[in-house]
């Protein structure tokens, strides 16, 4: 008989409480996870990821290994930090290197860091916490995380900052061949002298403005100065008394300043600086 009463036997009990323990046993003892490799430019790490795995790195790992692990991901950091250090100068000789750096990191640190933030935290679980190196391995580990943390979020500014600089370096590279386009397009083939067909205007960096019209004439304006026409060479006197100043000052005056070529703040502009079809007649410029 099994029971007695509606009470178990001591045997049918102890039978149990055995198979219970066996089953606690086994969840205690779970295998450790398999080893990952994780590589960034030089460096390379190995560890467990505990958590997916559901296993207690306490119980199911073999401290010596615990330690060569979490100290292969401290290490990975650490070259990160010191390969990163100089990010924010862009003038850096090697910051091509760091940038190239920081954008492999982006994608593929955070989620090893979480992986290794999970175990050192499990570590202060661990009865031999206290032992050998994993008291310097957790210090460590986590001041690296906290540095990681921050260099981490620098990178997008620092890649917005580069990507505003190479802008910038195109648009003054790219400032003639635009130049020459917005002629091309708005000019008459053969341009009368005396014509205010403006063709393009740009804003220097320093703040100096410029309007360009077909027959060689320019209006130059200053930071905090008027503007002022400055006449083509090698006019002749016939070609000179068909000028009339005011009308290209005025035509400078009444092209948009919105469409000026000029250094892009954020991201580079397209089609800016060229004059724009107009019903304005010819002598009055773009409206």
């Amino acid at each position: 008989m099994t029971c007695q009463n509606g009470r178990m036997t001591p045997n049918i009990r102890q039978l149990v409480l055995a198979g219970l323990g066996t089953a606690l046993s086994a969840c205690a003892t779970k295998p450790a996870p398999p080893v990952e490799h994780y590589s960034l430019g030089m460096s390379r790490a190995e560890y467990r990821d505990y958590k997916k795995a559901k296993a207690d790195p306490c119980a199911s790992s073999e401290p010596r290994w615990l330690a060569d692990e979490l100290t292969t991901v401290n290490s990975t950091m650490a070259r990160f930090l010191r390969e990163t250090e100089q990010l924010s100068k862009l003038d850096a000789p090697d910051h091509a290197r760091q940038l190239a750096m920081m954008r492999e990191a982006t994608g593929s640190l955070p989620p090893i860091m979480e992986v290794h933030r999970y175990t050192l935290n499990r570590l202060k679980e661990c009865g031999f916490r206290n032992t050998g190196a994993f008291p310097e391995i957790a210090r460590r580990g986590q001041e690296l995380l906290t540095e990681v943390d921050v260099r981490l979020e620098e990178g997008p500014k620092v890649l917005a900052a580069v990507a505003l600089k190479d802008a910038r370096r195109q648009w003054r590279e790219e400032m003639p061949e635009r130049e020459e386009a917005a002629r091309r397009t708005w000019c008459p083939p053969n341009p009368q002298v005396g014509q205010t067909d403006l063709f393009y205007a740009r804003q220097e960096v320093d703040g100096r403005k410029l309007w360009r019209f077909c027959d060689g004439h320019l209006v130059e304006q200053r930071a905090e100065g008027e503007p002022v026409l400055v006449q083509p060479d090698n006019l002749s006197w016939r070609m000179r008394r068909r000028i009339k100043p005011q009308s290209y000052l005025d035509a400078a005056r009444a092209y948009p300043t919105a469409e000026m070529d000029r250094q892009p703040d954020s991201v580079p502009s397209s089609g800016q600086g060229a004059a724009k079809k107009s019903s304005a007649p010819s002598d009055g410029g773009p409206g």
